[in-house]
C-alpha cells in the first residue's frame, strides 16, 4: 500500500566519477527547493520537486552536470504549517556559495542555481555576489522565463495570482510526479492577489489552507509545456554562461 509519505521519486543523480570525468562539462545545475506545506494535496516537498523536473529538462537539452538539489530553503513563511523546515538565510547562502567554490576546484566553472522556492531571495545575493567577484553563476528561472512558459502552455492564472500551490506547481507534479498529487486540488482554488504585509505577517494572515491560487486549472499537458518552455528560455543563459571571453593584446588593438 503507498503511505502518505512515501515517495517513489529519485532526485540523486546516479553518475559515477568516471561518468563524470567523460562529460567534462563545465556547466553544474544545482536545484534548490524547500520543505514547506503546499496545501492539503501536493507534498512538503513540491518546490524541491518542480526545481528538480526543471533541472533534468537542462540537463535532457544541454550539455550540464545535473548535482543532487538542496532540499530545504528558507520558509519562515510557512512556518504555521505543520512539516515546514526552514534554514536562515545565511546558511542558504553558505551553502551555495560552499558548493559553487568547490566545484570550481574541481574544473567546473560555472553553475546555475535552479530556485524552485520564491522565498529563498537570499539566492539573488549568491548570484550576485559570485558575478561581482569575476565567478559565473546564474539564477533559473526568472520571472521572464516563467511568464514566457506561461504564455506558452496555456496557463491561464497570471504569475501573481499564482503564488502557492497553483496552476503551476500543481501541473508540474501532475506532469512529473502524478502519484504525488492528492484529490482535492480541483476544489482548492482561493486567490488574494494583494499580500503587501506577506513577510511580516506570514502565509496564515492570508490564507487558511495554504493554496493562493487556482490548481483547479493544472493539467500534466500545461506541466510538459511549461518544462519545455523553460528549456527553450535556459539557451540564451547557457550562452551567456559559456561565452569564450576573449583578452585583446596590445599589439593586436593596435
Amino acid at each position: 500500500m503507498k503511505g502518505r509519505a512515501e515517495m517513489d521519486v529519485s532526485l540523486v543523480p546516479s553518475d559515477t566519477s568516471d561518468d563524470v570525468r567523460e562529460h567534462g562539462s563545465k556547466v553544474a545545475v544545482l536545484p534548490v527547493g524547500s520543505h514547506e506545506q503546499h496545501g492539503p494535496y501536493l507534498p512538503l516537498a513540491t518546490d524541491t520537486l518542480v526545481a528538480c523536473a526543471v533541472a533534468r529538462e537542462l540537463a535532457g537539452a544541454y550539455p550540464v552536470r545535473l548535482l543532487p538539489p538542496v532540499t530545504i530553503g528558507c520558509s519562515h513563511e510557512h512556518a504555521d504549517w505543520p512539516g515546514t523546515v526552514s534554514l536562515s538565510a545565511l546558511t542558504l547562502h553558505a551553502v551555495v556559495r560552499d558548493i559553487a567554490d568547490s566545484l570550481r576546484r574541481s574544473g567546473v566553472e560555472a553553475l546555475v542555481v535552479v530556485n524552485g522556492h520564491g522565498g529563498n531571495y537570499v539566492l539573488g545575493h549568491v548570484v550576485q555576489e559570485s558575478s561581482a567577484r569575476g565567478g559565473r553563476m546564474a539564477l533559473f528561472p526568472a520571472t521572464e522565463d516563467w511568464e514566457t512558459a506561461r504564455r506558452r502552455a496555456g496557463v491561464a492564472t497570471s504569475l501573481l495570482t499564482d503564488m502557492h500551490a497553483g496552476e503551476i506547481e500543481t501541473s508540474i507534479l501532475l506532469h512529473a510526479h502524478p502519484e504525488l498529487v492528492r484529490p482535492g486540488y480541483g476544489a482548492a482554488d482561493f486567490v488574494v492577489d494583494d499580500r503587501r504585509h506577506l513577510l511580516s505577517l506570514g502565509m496564515s494572515a492570508y490564507t487558511a489552507s495554504g493554496v493562493i491560487g487556482r490548481p483547479s486549472l493544472g493539467s500534466a499537458e500545461k506541466g510538459k509545456e511549461l518544462l519545455a518552455g523553460l528549456a527553450d528560455s535556459f539557451a540564451e543563459c547557457f550562452a551567456l554562461l559559456t561565452a569564450v571571453e576573449v583578452t585583446v593584446s596590445d599589439e593586436e588593438r593596435a
